[in-house]
């Protein structure tokens, strides 16, 4: 069954995806090349690199400061964290860092998977489209009291810091 906007949006956000923003595709079926993988790992360390514009955002994920430093220096990406194409490659994607988004693997990326397959077989795809390098649903990017507030603050100095040191 084709997906009008609003029955997309609606899906998306019982699969606990809120304030998503979808586009539409009509998927071009595209045959990847067979050597597709070497570039995509090269293509997510510059990826984590270029994450230095988003600390802000970083400090709100809980991260360790060793997951956080191994994330923007382009070393390792932490437990949980899935990088997702906006248009998968099989569908005209383009292996570009403007193509990519990170996120949670669980329950988001799962979830956004299951949205995606639900649709299967439609002329046109809605697709998560996050307007930032990095998804994080609206109700994460504030604190509350309980939360994780010191090592928040505390991932997000030392992000600055690093910016500032690095000049990036």
């Amino acid at each position: 069954m084709q997906l009008t906007q609003t029955a997309a949006e609606k899906l998306i956000e019982e699969l606990g995806i809120k304030n998503m923003p979808l586009i539409s595709v009509r998927p071009i079926y595209t045959q990847v090349s067979s050597d597709w993988f070497p570039t995509y790992k090269r293509l997510c360390r510059q990826f984590m690199t270029s994450l230095t514009d988003s600390v802000e955002t970083i400090a709100f994920m809980n991260l360790t400061q060793d997951e956080f430093m191994n994330l923007i220096m382009g070393k390792s990406l932490p437990a949980n964290l899935s990088f997702r194409f906006r248009i998968p490659l099989s569908w005209g994607g383009k292996l570009d860092p403007d193509n990519m988004f990170l996120c949670h693997t669980f329950p988001h990326s799962y979830n956004m998977d299951r949205f995606i397959i639900q649709q299967s077989g439609n002329s046109t795809i809605w697709l998560p489209n996050p307007a930032k390098k990095i998804y994080l649903p609206a109700q994460s990017s504030t604190s509350a009291p309980g939360g994780n507030g010191t090592e928040d603050r505390l991932t997000e100095t030392i992000a600055s810091q690093i910016v500032s040191d690095r000049d990036f």
